[in-house]
Protein backbone atom coordinates (compact mmCIF):
# COMPACT_ATOMS: atom_id res chain seq x y z
CA UNK A 1 0.00 0.00 0.00
CA UNK A 2 1.19 3.38 -0.63
CA UNK A 3 2.08 5.44 2.70
CA UNK A 4 -0.29 8.75 3.00
CA UNK A 5 0.70 9.49 6.82
CA UNK A 6 3.19 12.01 7.39
CA UNK A 7 3.29 11.20 10.86
CA UNK A 8 5.86 8.05 11.76
CA UNK A 9 6.27 6.04 14.88
CA UNK A 10 9.56 5.69 17.13
CA UNK A 11 11.30 3.11 14.01
CA UNK A 12 11.47 6.01 11.76
CA UNK A 13 13.37 7.85 14.69
CA UNK A 14 15.79 4.97 14.49
CA UNK A 15 16.43 4.29 11.52
CA UNK A 16 17.54 8.21 11.03
CA UNK A 17 20.03 7.54 14.25
CA UNK A 18 21.41 5.03 13.07
CA UNK A 19 22.08 5.64 9.90
CA UNK A 20 23.48 9.47 10.70
CA UNK A 21 25.84 7.42 13.65
CA UNK A 22 27.37 5.13 10.96
CA UNK A 23 28.26 7.91 8.78
CA UNK A 24 30.16 10.25 11.92
CA UNK A 25 31.16 6.93 13.00
CA UNK A 26 33.20 6.19 9.28
CA UNK A 27 33.97 9.52 8.94
CA UNK A 28 36.10 9.70 12.13
CA UNK A 29 37.80 6.25 11.58
CA UNK A 30 38.47 6.29 8.06
CA UNK A 31 41.92 7.90 8.70
CA UNK A 32 43.23 4.53 9.43
CA UNK A 33 43.57 2.23 6.97
CA UNK A 34 43.55 -1.60 6.85
CA UNK A 35 44.43 -4.37 4.64
CA UNK A 36 42.15 -7.37 3.89
CA UNK A 37 43.48 -9.89 1.88
CA UNK A 38 45.93 -7.81 0.86
CA UNK A 39 43.74 -5.29 -0.22
CA UNK A 40 44.44 -1.66 1.61
CA UNK A 41 40.72 0.00 2.33
CA UNK A 42 39.93 2.88 4.82
CA UNK A 43 38.77 1.70 8.45
CA UNK A 44 35.54 2.96 7.21
CA UNK A 45 34.50 0.10 5.31
CA UNK A 46 33.83 -1.82 8.62
CA UNK A 47 30.46 0.90 8.95
CA UNK A 48 29.97 2.93 6.47
CA UNK A 49 28.23 0.41 3.99
CA UNK A 50 25.33 0.34 6.40
CA UNK A 51 24.46 3.74 6.40
CA UNK A 52 23.84 2.70 2.73
CA UNK A 53 21.88 -0.16 4.11
CA UNK A 54 19.32 1.96 6.56
CA UNK A 55 19.09 4.23 3.30
CA UNK A 56 17.40 1.87 1.16
CA UNK A 57 15.42 1.08 4.09
CA UNK A 58 14.27 4.40 4.60
CA UNK A 59 13.74 5.34 0.75
CA UNK A 60 12.01 1.51 0.48
CA UNK A 61 9.68 2.22 3.24
CA UNK A 62 9.05 5.69 4.17
CA UNK A 63 10.18 7.35 0.09
CA UNK A 64 12.49 9.51 -1.10
CA UNK A 65 11.43 12.81 0.25
CA UNK A 66 11.77 11.00 3.90
CA UNK A 67 15.16 10.03 3.17
CA UNK A 68 16.09 13.24 1.42
CA UNK A 69 15.56 15.21 4.70
CA UNK A 70 17.79 12.41 6.73
CA UNK A 71 20.21 12.95 4.19
CA UNK A 72 20.46 16.53 5.20
CA UNK A 73 20.08 15.69 8.77
CA UNK A 74 22.89 13.71 8.09
CA UNK A 75 25.38 16.44 6.23
CA UNK A 76 24.31 18.37 9.12
CA UNK A 77 25.64 16.38 12.05
CA UNK A 78 28.39 15.52 10.28
CA UNK A 79 29.04 19.28 9.85
CA UNK A 80 28.70 19.70 13.11
CA UNK A 81 31.08 17.18 14.43
CA UNK A 82 33.37 18.73 12.25
CA UNK A 83 33.70 22.10 13.26
CA UNK A 84 33.24 20.86 17.00
CA UNK A 85 36.53 18.87 16.01
CA UNK A 86 38.24 21.77 14.67
CA UNK A 87 37.97 23.70 17.26
CA UNK A 88 38.93 21.56 19.95
CA UNK A 89 41.61 21.05 17.49
CA UNK A 90 42.79 24.79 17.79
CA UNK A 91 41.73 25.74 21.21
CA UNK A 92 45.39 25.43 23.11
CA UNK A 93 46.08 22.44 25.08
CA UNK A 94 46.32 22.27 28.46
CA UNK A 95 49.78 21.68 30.43
CA UNK A 96 48.43 17.78 30.97
CA UNK A 97 47.46 17.15 27.66
CA UNK A 98 50.35 15.80 26.13
CA UNK A 99 48.86 14.16 22.74
CA UNK A 100 48.17 17.27 20.68
CA UNK A 101 50.34 16.19 17.77
CA UNK A 102 48.30 12.72 18.01
CA UNK A 103 44.75 14.77 18.23
CA UNK A 104 45.76 16.67 14.64
CA UNK A 105 46.98 13.94 13.06
CA UNK A 106 44.10 11.42 14.08
CA UNK A 107 41.33 14.14 13.52
CA UNK A 108 42.94 17.21 11.89
CA UNK A 109 41.74 16.96 8.12
CA UNK A 110 42.88 19.18 5.54
CA UNK A 111 39.97 21.11 3.79
CA UNK A 112 40.32 19.32 0.32
CA UNK A 113 39.60 16.28 1.98
CA UNK A 114 36.66 17.31 3.84
CA UNK A 115 35.13 19.30 0.80
CA UNK A 116 35.58 15.67 -1.14
CA UNK A 117 34.28 13.70 1.84
CA UNK A 118 31.01 15.96 2.22
CA UNK A 119 30.65 15.90 -1.75
CA UNK A 120 30.83 12.26 -2.24
CA UNK A 121 28.10 12.13 0.68
CA UNK A 122 25.70 13.95 -0.96
CA UNK A 123 26.26 12.62 -4.37
CA UNK A 124 26.35 9.30 -3.34
CA UNK A 125 23.69 9.06 -1.15
CA UNK A 126 21.53 11.06 -3.25
CA UNK A 127 22.32 8.84 -6.10
CA UNK A 128 21.31 5.38 -4.08
CA UNK A 129 18.35 6.96 -3.30
CA UNK A 130 16.71 8.64 -6.27
CA UNK A 131 17.87 5.00 -8.15
CA UNK A 132 16.25 2.72 -5.69
CA UNK A 133 12.94 4.71 -5.87
CA UNK A 134 13.21 4.62 -9.53
CA UNK A 135 13.82 1.34 -9.50
CA UNK A 136 10.68 0.56 -7.31
CA UNK A 137 8.59 1.87 -9.57
CA UNK A 138 9.95 0.16 -12.39
CA UNK A 139 9.90 -3.18 -10.50
CA UNK A 140 6.43 -2.66 -9.22
CA UNK A 141 8.08 -3.29 -5.77
CA UNK A 142 9.25 -6.57 -6.39
CA UNK A 143 12.52 -8.20 -6.54
CA UNK A 144 13.77 -6.28 -3.58
CA UNK A 145 17.52 -7.63 -3.67
CA UNK A 146 17.71 -5.71 -7.66
CA UNK A 147 16.88 -1.89 -6.07
CA UNK A 148 19.13 -2.80 -3.11
CA UNK A 149 22.19 -3.64 -4.86
CA UNK A 150 21.49 -1.84 -8.29
CA UNK A 151 21.32 1.44 -5.98
CA UNK A 152 24.43 0.29 -4.43
CA UNK A 153 26.33 0.14 -7.67
CA UNK A 154 25.76 3.54 -8.74
CA UNK A 155 25.47 5.88 -5.46
CA UNK A 156 28.90 3.84 -4.28
CA UNK A 157 30.60 4.41 -7.60
CA UNK A 158 29.32 8.23 -7.51
CA UNK A 159 31.04 8.22 -3.71
CA UNK A 160 33.91 6.42 -4.74
CA UNK A 161 34.53 8.87 -7.97
CA UNK A 162 33.66 11.99 -6.31
CA UNK A 163 35.90 11.93 -3.09
CA UNK A 164 39.24 9.63 -4.78
CA UNK A 165 38.78 12.61 -7.46
CA UNK A 166 39.03 15.53 -5.13
CA UNK A 167 40.63 14.00 -2.57
CA UNK A 168 43.73 12.23 -4.47
CA UNK A 169 43.35 13.75 -8.19
CA UNK A 170 47.07 14.67 -8.66
CA UNK A 171 48.44 13.45 -5.75
CA UNK A 172 48.75 9.98 -6.60
CA UNK A 173 49.51 8.78 -9.65
CA UNK A 174 46.39 7.09 -12.15
CA UNK A 175 46.96 3.63 -12.38
CA UNK A 176 46.90 3.80 -8.29
CA UNK A 177 43.86 5.81 -8.18
CA UNK A 178 42.20 3.64 -10.83
CA UNK A 179 43.43 0.27 -8.44
CA UNK A 180 41.91 2.18 -4.86
CA UNK A 181 38.86 2.89 -6.90
CA UNK A 182 37.88 -0.20 -8.29
CA UNK A 183 38.79 -1.71 -5.01
CA UNK A 184 36.85 0.26 -2.58
CA UNK A 185 33.88 -0.01 -5.51
CA UNK A 186 33.97 -3.56 -5.16
CA UNK A 187 33.83 -4.08 -1.03
CA UNK A 188 31.28 -1.46 -1.10
CA UNK A 189 28.95 -3.68 -3.31
CA UNK A 190 29.88 -7.04 -1.92
CA UNK A 191 29.29 -5.70 1.72
CA UNK A 192 25.63 -4.53 0.83
CA UNK A 193 25.43 -7.70 -1.24
CA UNK A 194 26.31 -9.99 1.96
CA UNK A 195 23.95 -7.86 4.00
CA UNK A 196 21.25 -8.28 1.88
CA UNK A 197 19.07 -10.59 4.08
CA UNK A 198 19.35 -8.44 7.17
CA UNK A 199 18.22 -5.31 4.71
CA UNK A 200 14.95 -7.79 3.64
CA UNK A 201 14.24 -8.24 7.49
CA UNK A 202 14.19 -5.13 8.19
CA UNK A 203 12.16 -3.84 5.65
CA UNK A 204 9.74 -6.25 6.03
CA UNK A 205 9.16 -5.64 9.95
CA UNK A 206 9.00 -2.03 9.11
CA UNK A 207 6.44 -2.03 6.09
CA UNK A 208 4.13 -4.43 8.28
CA UNK A 209 5.35 -2.54 11.62
CA UNK A 210 4.09 1.01 10.24
CA UNK A 211 1.74 -0.20 8.04
CA UNK A 212 2.98 1.30 4.66
CA UNK A 213 4.65 1.07 1.82
CA UNK A 214 5.51 3.99 -0.13
CA UNK A 215 5.78 4.87 -3.82
CA UNK A 216 7.17 7.52 -5.34
CA UNK A 217 4.70 8.16 -8.26
CA UNK A 218 4.31 11.89 -7.82
CA UNK A 219 8.32 12.66 -5.69
CA UNK A 220 9.77 16.13 -6.83
CA UNK A 221 13.36 14.48 -7.13
CA UNK A 222 14.96 17.89 -6.82
CA UNK A 223 17.38 17.13 -3.64
CA UNK A 224 17.39 20.18 -2.31
CA UNK A 225 13.40 20.75 -1.64
CA UNK A 226 14.32 19.36 1.67
CA UNK A 227 10.78 20.57 2.93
Amino acid sequence: MAATNNSYSYRFVVVTAVFVTCLITANIIIVKQISIGGIVLPAGIVIFPLSYVFGDILTEVYGYRRARQVIWLGFLCNLITVIAIWLAQILPPAPVFDAQSAYERILGATPRFLLASFLAYLGGEFTNSFVLAKMKLLTRGRWLWTRTIGSTVAGQGVDTLVVLGIAFWGVLPAPVLAVMGLSHWIAKITYEALVTPLTYFLVNRLKRAEGIDHYDYETDFNPLRVF
